[in-house]
Parts: C-alpha cells; sequence; structure tokens
C-alpha cells in the first residue's frame, strides 16, 4: 500500500486493528468474492479483524493514499453494503430485497361434491364451541373457589396520555433532536442505484454522506433526498473523498432546515452510550442504540462500485445496529451531537445468503469520527475538494509488527524528515503502530502541516511534518 497515492489499486480487505496482512490471511469482507494478494513488490499492507468483516460498499479497486504513484493488486472479497473480514457497510444497493413479507398461502380448492369442507367447517365449529365451553367452566370455577369475580385489564382503564419533554440524556430525546436532521438518499446511476443515509450540515441544504453511497450518482447519475416530514428535493454531489469514503452533496429547492449539532470525537471513551439514526433495508427514520465498544480501530475496505482508490479510516467500533442503508447515518452521543459517520458492518460470511448477498448486523459497526469528517466536509464545500494528508511513503506490515517503510518520495515530508527505507514504524505519538493499515489511518486522521512523532524500531524518535494534497476522485 503507499501512502499517499492518488492512483487506483485493487481494494483490500477491511479488517479492525490485530491481524496480519499476508497473502493467506485475505478476510471475506463481503464486498468481493476473489481474495486479495499483496502486490508484486510486497509493499501493500492491510488490517482484517479475526473472523472477517464487511465494508460500506463495494470496491472493485483499491486508491493507496500513501504515495503518488498507484499500486495494482488483486482483490479481496468485499462487499458493498458495510462489511469487512467479511465486512458490510451500510449502503442498500436497489438489487437487496425490502423487508419481507409473508403471503398467506392460497386455500386449496375441493372438487367435486367432496363432503371434506363440510366436515372440515364442522370440525371448525366444534373446537370452538369446546373452547367456549371448557373455558366457561373454568372461568365458573375459579369464581366460585375464590369467593369473588375474576379481574381483567381489559376493563382497566386507559393510563394518563404522556405529556412533557423526553428526559435528557435518553434515547427518545436524542432522536427527537437528530431525527429532523437526517436524510434517506435514494441514488441511481448507469452502473446501478441504491439508498443510503446522510444528515443537514446547513439551512440551505449542504448534506454529509458516505462517498460510496453517492459515487454510483457521480457522473450523471440522480440522487433524490426525502427528509423526516416527507419533503424531497433533487440533491448533487458538491466533493467526495473515497479515500476517506466522506462526501457532501446539496440539496435543491429546500429551505429553513434543521442542521445537526457537530460534537467531537478526540475525547471518546470506550463504553459510552451512542444512538445511530438511519434508512436500514429502506426504512427510513430507524433509531438504535448501544455502546461505544471500541476507538482507533483500524479499518479498511475498497473504494466502492466500479471504484479503485481504498478507504483507510480510523474508525468509532460501536454495536448499536447498523445495517445496510445505514452508510452515512450519524452516529450521536446522548447529547445529540454527532460523533461519527455510520459506515461499515463487520458480517461475517456464515450470514450471506446463498446469492451472495451480505448479512445484517452482528453487533460491530464502524463509523467515522466526526473531528476528521469535519475538516473534510469543510474543504469540499469551500473548494470542492477534499485535502489528503501524506507523508509521502510506500508501507507495508513488518514481519514482527509495526509498518514498515518502502520506497520514499523525492521532497515528500518522509524525505525532509530523515526517514529511510526499512525504516519500522511502531508508534504515531502515542498511538500503537502494529501495522500498515493502522499507520495509514492515523496519519488520515490528522491534519495537513500538523507535526506528529513517529517511534521507530530501536526506540529512535523522529518529528514529522505532515503534507496535504487534493484528493481526485475516481
Amino acid at each position: 500500500m503507499t501512502e499517499n497515492d492518488p492512483s487506483g489499486q485493487n481494494a483490500e480487505q477491511a479488517r479492525p486493528d490485530g491481524a496480519q496482512p499476508d497473502a493467506e490471511q485475505s478476510a471475506s469482507w463481503a464486498a468481493q468474492p476473489a481474495p486479495r494478494q499483496p502486490d508484486a513488490t510486497g509493499l501493500g499492507g492491510h488490517a482484517t479483524p479475526h473472523g472477517g468483516a464487511q465494508q460500506a460498499y463495494t470496491s472493485e479497486q483499491q486508491h493507496n493514499p500513501w504515495s503518488p504513484q498507484a499500486q495494482q493488486t488483486q482483490q479481496p472479497p468485499y462487499t458493498q453494503g458495510h462489511q469487512i473480514p467479511g465486512q458490510q457497510a451500510p449502503y442498500t444497493p436497489h438489487t437487496q430485497p425490502g423487508p419481507s413479507v409473508y403471503a398467506v398461502p392460497q386455500q386449496r380448492q375441493a372438487s367435486g361434491k367432496s363432503t371434506s369442507g363440510k366436515l372440515l367447517a364442522s370440525v371448525a365449529a366444534i373446537a370452538l364451541v369446546v373452547g367456549g365451553v371448557a373455558g366457561g367452566t373454568v372461568g365458573f370455577l375459579t369464581s366460585d373457589a375464590t369467593g369473588g369475580s375474576s379481574v381483567s385489564a381489559l376493563d382497566a382503564p386507559k393510563p394518563a396520555q404522556q405529556t412533557g419533554n423526553a428526559p435528557a440524556g435518553s434515547v427518545e430525546s436524542v432522536a427527537q433532536k437528530l431525527s429532523p436532521s437526517v436524510v434517506e438518499l435514494q441514488v441511481s446511476g448507469r452502473s446501478g442505484a441504491g439508498e443510503g443515509s446522510g444528515f443537514v450540515l446547513s439551512t440551505d441544504g449542504y448534506v454529509l454522506t458516505n462517498n460510496h453511497v453517492v459515487e454510483v450518482a457521480a457522473n450523471g447519475g440522480q440522487i433524490q433526498a426525502v427528509f423526516q416530514d416527507g419533503k424531497k428535493g433533487t440533491a448533487t454531489v458538491v466533493g467526495r473523498d473515497p479515500t476517506t469514503d466522506i462526501a457532501v452533496v446539496k440539496v435543491s429547492g429546500v429551505s429553513g432546515l434543521t442542521p445537526v449539532e457537530l460534537g467531537r470525537s478526540d475525547d471518546l471513551r470506550v463504553g459510552q452510550p451512542v444512538v445511530a439514526i438511519g434508512s436500514p433495508f429502506e426504512l427510513a427514520g430507524t433509531v438504535t442504540s448501544g455502546i461505544v465498544s471500541a476507538l482507533n480501530r483500524p479499518v479498511s475496505a475498497g473504494g466502492g462500485s466500479g471504484g479503485d482508490q481504498a478507504t483507510v479510516m480510523s474508525a468509532v467500533q460501536t454495536d448499536a445496529a447498523i445495517n445496510p442503508g445505514n452508510s452515512g447515518g450519524p452516529l450521536a452521543n446522548m447529547a445529540g451531537q454527532v460523533i461519527g459517520i455510520n459506515s461499515a458492518i463487520y458480517s461475517p460470511k456464515s450470514s450471506q445468503g446463498q446469492s451472495g448477498e451480505s448479512g445484517g448486523n452482528v453487533g460491530i459497526g464502524f463509523a467515522i469520527p466526526i473531528d476528521q469528517a469535519r475538516r473534510t466536509a469543510d474543504d469540499i464545500i469551500k473548494t470542492g475538494q477534499a485535502t489528503q494528508t501524506f507523508i509521502g511513503a510506500r508501507v507495508q506490515t513488518a514481519p514482527t509488527g509495526g509498518a514498515q517503510l518502502g520506497e520514499i518520495t523525492a521532497g515528500s515530508p518522509a524525505e525532509k524528515a530523515g526517514l529511510k527505507s526499512g525504516d519500522v514504524v511502531t508508534k504515531l505519538d502515542e498511538r500503537s503502530i502494529p501495522n500498515a493499515d493502522a499507520l495509514v489511518a492515523e496519519i488520515r486522521t490528522r491534519a495537513p502541516n500538523e507535526k506528529v512523532k513517529l517511534t521507530l524500531s530501536g526506540d529512535k524518535v523522529v518529528e514529522v511534518t505532515l503534507g496535504g494534497q487534493p484528493v481526485t476522485p475516481n
């Protein structure tokens, strides 16, 4: 994998922190059917959770953001919909069926002058009669034994109707605050159609979502935004960043929208409660709750349907129920502040149907931290392009752990800091770096011109001033 590469590369499997990315250990991320192999140079690194998960979209090729050069590789099994080693993203292609509807089977028709219909009717009548007699008998005996009349809940009056506001800090209050700002995005283009979620950033129609939700409509497709009150509007893509899976769209013909309140993700704590809102399986306005299960989880996956740029994020992991269609929707704290963008779910291969469709929620979801998304969205709205943070070096997972640097780009931040090919990075500031994806993810969460300290094997510390360059979408 390259640390800042605007050219195409096959998508890596999405894997949370902990697994080694060698050729034999490719995870089934439910996005592509073929297992991923390392690139020919052996410089591609990727992280995989134990067991397999699925990322928020199907990717055919991955963009490696670690170098100006792109690196081509075979593609692993990723599925569009939220998946990682078996991972699936919360985006619902319209080829996916909606909620199941159970039909009443047709009655068998009688032929000739058969008396079976009359017999069945008689049996039914007998059953009803017996049930009525037995019920009356039991009621009489019970009443007689206790010496009083029976008490029925049906006879009790209804309780007083709920009044007042929802208690502060409750799931109910978060839903009341955020739901008017959550948008269902119905997307179509030449390569297919789908449905996802987003949330309002401004009163005049800017909406933040995932790149994989809208990329199918990026070149001549259509996007329709549907709001909680039923209001609809046509949306256009303002800008998108496949490498961080972030996009901004603008809805036309609307005004007076309710923007969300953005929180912060740098002070999240494992165990704190969170709420997710979106449109899983086209069920708009669905609210689920859970906790922050883990932080800084390196997750990588391919760049969506027909895409060639990889997504790598240092994700917020949650057990709030997230399913295909939740992609792009908000993950909020109990003050109703958005602290992440729901983007991917872990979906084991065994949960996939015979048709190859990805499975649903198993309690492991991933969200893009809002601090990173906020910076990217601001760049897109102001300039039409996202800015990617980089150091200018190829990177692969070292055999003994850590991220081993390969080719160093001339004039890059890495070269200026004195980094050499073969150096193994084990920490970035105080964050442990167990593999290549962890280093990529941590660099991308930082801002251009930010100074970071890289600890190399042997405990050598090097300070690097991070660079930045515009992202050109695939």
